[in-house]
């Protein structure tokens, strides 16, 4: 399925820590987005979460430009011998993004004790690096609204997983009731980068491209680009070019 030019995966295991997952992060990073290669990013979830972190903390950080061939151990070989600072990142694309955290890890509605599990508590999320630095570089942000049962233990509108406020990027050490223009008795999450009504600002460079004012996606993908995995596709596709 279209999802943009020379599209690249990768793999983390979405069960350890961010901080011991970033590594991962970062040699990909390295390996197609130094030199003179530059790179779209698209996140689900956690992913937004493992990007924000690793852009935070290292994205001011000296990079060996590598030459974006990977050998059979998926290893890449320098370019010129050159560094350069941070990575070469036009903008990213954040579907259900758990930057804020989710209330579900809080509640134990996971009864796992993965580590990833224990860094997406809301306050543990919220201040797990500055979500404010960004390196300049925007986080387009996807909010779903089509929750199911596990809504009741999730604040506003929210997809079954993440609630607009951590989707939506709104700021802030917890997470807030953001709901649909429609809704009554709570915020609205706004479009754009501005404050989300009741003048609750979003972390610097975020954008809300997609609020699901219908209701129609949920968090999952269902393994075939599903929910609201399907409307962040959709414009990777039309602007990873």
């Amino acid at each position: 399925m279209d999802a943009g030019v020379n599209k690249k995966a990768v793999n983390w295991d979405g069960r350890s820590s961010i901080a011991s997952q970033s590594g991962t992060i970062r040699n990909a990073l390295d390996c197609f987005c130094t030199g003179t290669n530059w790179c779209y990013i698209a996140t689900h979830s956690a992913g937004d979460l493992l990007i924000g972190y690793t852009l935070a903390n290292y994205g001011g950080s000296a990079r060996v430009k590598k030459n974006a061939q990977p050998n059979a151990s998926g290893v890449c070989g320098n370019a010129d011998g050159s560094s350069q600072t941070g990575w070469n990142i036009k903008w990213i694309a954040s579907a259900a993004g758990s930057g804020g955290g989710s209330e579900l890890a809080d509640v134990g509605a996971w009864t796992t004790s993965e580590p990833l599990v224990q860094d997406l508590r809301v306050r543990t999320a919220r201040a797990m690096y500055n979500h404010n630095e960004t390196r300049g570089i925007w986080f387009w942000m996807y909010a779903g609204a089509d929750g199911g049962l596990t809504s009741a233990f999730l604040p506003g509108q929210d997809d079954g997983v993440q609630a607009y406020h951590s989707a939506g990027a709104v700021a802030g050490s917890s997470g807030g009731s953001y709901c649909n223009p429609q809704d009554w008795f709570c915020d609205v999450l706004t479009l754009g980068a501005g404050p989300a009504e009741g003048g609750h600002a979003k972390w610097a460079n975020h954008w809300v491209a997609f609020r699901d004012d219908g209701e129609d996606y949920n968090h999952y993908t269902d393994g075939h680009w599903g929910g609201i995995v399907a409307v962040m596709r959709a414009a990777v596709a039309v602007n990873a070019r």
